[in-house]
């Protein structure tokens, strides 16, 4: 199949991984000389990039596939990621999709359209796929991306797959085993993210905490035990804030067990390092996290949260919680909801339990109602609601340095728009007689709280 000039869609869903790797994947078509188009209009070839991580993501997931052969019944349609590799059989009985990729082969994408209109030209009608065994995955495979749709800030993968097993999660069964990118890698595709304008790169992994380990045959259970497993990621970190085009460098979500002074002190010491840690909780009650397999305690996933604000006193910590796990009594969620408030996030990412067949928690007994999780999901985000207020009003009245993304209308004026360093959005009115760059990075006075932003002029001395 000839590319060029052929209009190209994709839609991606799920996490921050999946949007690097739909990226790259759309780079590649596009460098065959397709032309991109919005998914809600008609296209000639339509790419999905599935998620897994819940059962609505499975719905969307489905909707978006069957959308697309909708919209142009002659369209070819691919569709790739966590979904179709749990479903993998499943799909490949499903008439509105022309070509199956996992994970491990979205690298393969060109190859395949390719592959596709050789059966197609024998008439063989069939479906193109390439599903290896997940398990057999051994090695990262190395995607690359030079030109983001975005042009502020960049994710970077540089990480795949998840030893850890939690209970109630399917990712590494879908995802395989950890496989971490080289240094020398990472370091080639983010110096040419600078050199074209990129300001910001987004570290990102399906389990970020685990770079590097492979490189030395580490086991979780060593680097759960070896106080600084996190060595190998951050002596890239230190690499990266040696180029001089990256102003600046944010970490996807981490563990408790790589915070350690030593860790975040170095951490410290990199000029570009945003004060944003994403710390993934699931949940504040003991026996849950056990059940959970979560490999940390409440009181330990604390010392982690303490260890940052020595360094950051004004650090952006944020979260992911899981209400209603199997098993999770009121009491259980007291606790949780008790603790998630002394440690007082800026950000709170809450998910009703989802059961996914082939994971622990699914066969686990004292399954939660959907109008307990409802309720419990209601507590937690009026709590969340309030300490991200109280957050971002912290930064009233100091000096911000604020990464420009875009211009936007608001109650009838213009407006540049972007995020600090702590991840806080920022507002500042247009001005006739100075125009800002969009990817630029200015320093901007908060002057007063806004709904879930603050509202800044620009800086002047």
């Amino acid at each position: 199949m000839e590319l060029k000039g052929l209009r190209f869609a994709m839609h991606n869903l799920g996490c921050k991984v999946n949007s690097y790797e739909a990226e790259a994947m759309s780079e590649a078509i596009l460098k065959e000389g397709a032309t991109l188009v919005p998914f809600h209009e008609e296209a000639d070839i339509y790419l999905i990039n599935t998620c897994s991580v819940t059962n609505i993501a499975d719905r969307k997931s489905r909707q978006m596939i069957h959308q697309a052969k909708e919209r142009n019944p002659d369209a070819l349609v691919i569709a790739t990621g966590c979904y179709v590799e749990g479903k993998k059989e499943e799909l490949k009985k499903d008439k509105g999709i022309d070509i199956l990729i996992g994970n491990s082969g979205k690298g393969k994408i060109v190859e395949l359209i390719r592959a596709y209109r050789d059966a197609m030209l024998e008439n063989d009608g069939r479906i193109e796929d390439y599903l290896p065994p997940v398990k057999e995955e051994g090695e990262y495979e190395n995607l690359f991306l030079s030109k983001p749709l975005d042009r502020s800030r960049a994710f970077v993968k540089i990480q795949d797959g998840c030893n850890q097993f939690c209970a109630y999660c399917i990712i590494p069964y879908v995802r395989g085993r950890i496989r971490s990118r080289k240094i020398e890698d990472c370091l080639q595709e983010i110096e040419h993210l600078g050199q074209e304008g990129i300001s910001e790169i987004v570290l990102t992994g399906i389990h970020l905490s685990s770079y590097g380990l492979d490189f030395q045959n580490l086991s979780y259970e060593y680097a759960s035990r070896n106080a600084e497993s996190g060595e190998a990621l951050i002596s890239l970190i230190e690499k990266i804030g040696t180029i001089p085009s990256i102003k600046r460098i944010r970490l996807g979500s981490l563990e408790p067990r790589v915070i350690t002074e030593n860790f975040v002190s170095r951490l410290k010491a990199v000029e570009g390092i945003c004060p944003h840690f994403h710390l993934s909780l699931q949940s504040g009650a003991a026996k849950t996290l056990k059940e959970m397999n979560r490999h940390y305690t409440k009181e330990e996933f604390k010392e982690a949260v303490d260890c940052i604000r020595r360094a950051f006193p004004l650090a952006a910590i944020t979260t992911d919680v899981i209400v209603g796990f199997p098993g999770e009594t009121e009491e259980d969620f007291r606790e949780s909801r008790d603790f998630i408030e002394e440690i007082s996030f800026y950000d709170l990412h809450i998910f009703k339990y989802s059961r996914r067949k082939g994971t622990r928690a699914d066969e686990m007994k004292e399954q939660i109602t959907e109008k307990v999780k409802k309720e419990r999901s209601k507590i937690l985000l009026d709590l969340a609601l309030k300490d991200s207020e109280k957050f971002r009003k912290q930064f009233i009245g100091k000096r911000s340095e604020v990464l420009i993304e875009e211009v936007r209308e608001l109650e009838g004026e213009m407006y540049y728009t972007g995020f600090n360093k702590e991840y806080i959005r920022f507002y500042i009115p247009l001005q006739k007689d100075r125009a800002l760059e969009i990817g630029g990075v200015y320093p901007v006075l908060a002057e007063k709280a806004m709904e879930e932003s603050l509202l800044g002029e620009l800086f002047s001395e």
